[in-house]
């Protein structure tokens, strides 16, 4: 294996991934769940990555947010940045209001108290849940937690947003207003967007580019752009379209691998 190091990115590169390598275990019981992959995320893209269950995407996304380590190859930021994370379950604090959990994260970063009941009430405007401050989380709609993490994510101030199908337990009627609403929060920010999804359609609906990786062990097999105007709707013609091509590519991946 090649040693583990962490490269920087660069002014062209938000993420960069160079021959990345993931083993679990040791001797004969490893397992290898990523083999040699590689992929550079340009700053403000938004890149979506699909693939069967077990193909390495969540491994992929916590390496990138430093939740483990390569074991072969290297990682790189942009400036060096701890990126924002978000996983299916939205991990809110019950305790906690819907202001206080946005404010953890500004806590831990040190920020003086007026300057963070100035950014928690920005974030909630942006989320727009900014009347909704004072409640707890089990007072909202699956959706709304959602939002509330999102909001939490991005007082993080980091330029890379990592994504663990975010909004894979949510109903399609609240999934398609929150991809709205990623989407506006993306362009605005100018993020830079690593998207795990299982749903071929969820990706052609807000990828810039679309990366398919290999059943176990994850290679990039196939990689498309996604060169349709926004703003897109998830049940349109163009959409339909590029989710189909995926979608026999990961088939004839899914049959490969079963065989």
């Amino acid at each position: 294996m090649t040693s583990t190091t962490t490269a920087p990115g660069s002014a062209t590169t938000a993420v960069a991934l160079a021959g990345v390598t993931k083993v679990y275990g040791r001797g004969a019981n490893a397992v290898l769940a990523l083999d040699g992959v590689s992929l550079d995320v340009a700053p403000g893209e938004f890149v979506c990555l699909v693939g069967a269950s077990g193909c390495g995407k969540s491994t992929l996304l916590n390496l990138v947010a430093g939740l483990d380590r390569p074991t072969g190859g290297q990682i790189g930021l942009a400036g060096q940045a701890s990126p924002g994370l978000m996983f299916q379950e939205p991990a809110l604090f019950p305790w906690l209001t819907v202001e206080a959990n946005v404010e953890v994260p500004l806590k831990l970063r040190g920020l003086p108290r007026a300057e963070r009941r100035e950014r928690v009430a920005e974030l909630l405007r942006t989320v727009h849940l900014a009347d909704f401050g004072r409640k707890r989380p089990h007072e909202l709609s699956g959706g709304m937690r959602q939002r509330v993490a999102l909001a939490r994510t991005l007082a993080l101030d980091t330029p890379v947003l990592l994504m663990d199908e975010p909004f894979g337990a949510l109903d399609a009627m609240t999934r398609d207003i929150l991809h709205d609403e990623l989407e506006r929060i993306w362009s605005e920010r100018k993020l830079s967007v690593l998207f795990v999804t299982h749903n071929v359609r969820e990706a052609a609906r807000l990828a810039d580019r679309i990366i398919l990786l290999s059943s176990r062990p994850g290679r990039i097999i196939y990689s498309t752009e996604v060169d349709i105007p926004r703003p897109r709707r998830i049940d349109s013609p163009d959409v339909a379209a590029i989710a189909a091509e995926v979608t026999e590519r990961l088939r004839t991946e899914v049959g490969r691998h079963g065989q």
